[in-house]
């Protein structure tokens, strides 16, 4: 009788270290979660403060970051880029709403806005 009385306490014994343990990894794993989270958040300030920089000081003369000087051509390249695809499909821009219309239209068909047709570029 000893015997399953040991073996009943060791069987107990090892369920409570079971469940101990399955704690401590799921807390384990919270906790790397909510690590990665804060990280994840960290790193989005960071990227939304290098915006806020960007905008603030994109048209400055003189940056101490070559960066900028790079955003800026990259925005360039994407403008002309849009330009050439506006000429491919024969449209154009508005200049007020941005919407795409047909080259020879003289209103735009989203804001009402009044186009000249003429407009030299």
């Amino acid at each position: 009788m000893e015997l399953w009385n040991k073996l009943g306490e060791t069987i107990a014994t090892a369920g409570r270290d079971v469940s101990q343990m399955a704690k401590d990894l799921s807390g384990t794993a919270k906790l790397n979660l909510d690590i990665r989270a804060k990280e994840d958040f960290i790193q989005k300030q960071y990227a939304e403060i290098g915006k806020m920089y960007y905008d603030a000081h994109k048209d400055d003369p003189e940056t101490p970051y070559e960066q900028i000087l790079t955003i800026n051509e990259a925005f360039a390249a994407i403008a002309q880029m849009k330009k050439e695809l506006l000429e491919i499909k024969g449209a154009k821009q508005c200049p007020k709403c941005g919407a795409q219309m047909a080259e020879d239209a003289g209103f735009c068909s989203s804001c009402g806005a009044k186009l000249d047709i003429f407009e030299e570029e």
